[in-house]
């Protein structure tokens, strides 16, 4: 597949990276409020940049008000499609004011 590099990881185990497309960050496994929480600190602390791909376990709900009150849109993307993480959900996060 074309995003076939959107979908790997690092090896190292850290739940955050950089690609060409920005920032991701892995909150897989993560009880709620977890997930969202770790994303909104980074948006918060400014460490997120203009650009944050949330890889998750589940469509997060919750979190949408959150981010359209801090200024980011959010966008579903497809899933890999292969291996362990063919039901992960994945947004990618936009910055539409700073």
């Amino acid at each position: 597949m074309s995003d076939h590099h959107h979908c790997a990881r690092p090896h190292d185990g850290s739940r955050l990276w950089h690609e060409a497309d920005g920032l991701h960050i892995d909150v897989c496994g993560l009880e709620p409020p977890q997930p969202a929480v770790t994303i909104l600190g980074l948006i918060d602390n400014g460490e997120a940049g203009a650009n944050l791909t949330a890889h998750l376990d589940r469509e997060p709900i919750s979190l949408y008000p959150e981010l359209e009150q801090r200024g980011w849109d959010y966008e579903m993307l497809s899933s890999c499609g292969h291996g362990a993480h063919d039901d992960e959900v994945k947004l990618r996060l936009v910055r539409l004011r700073a």
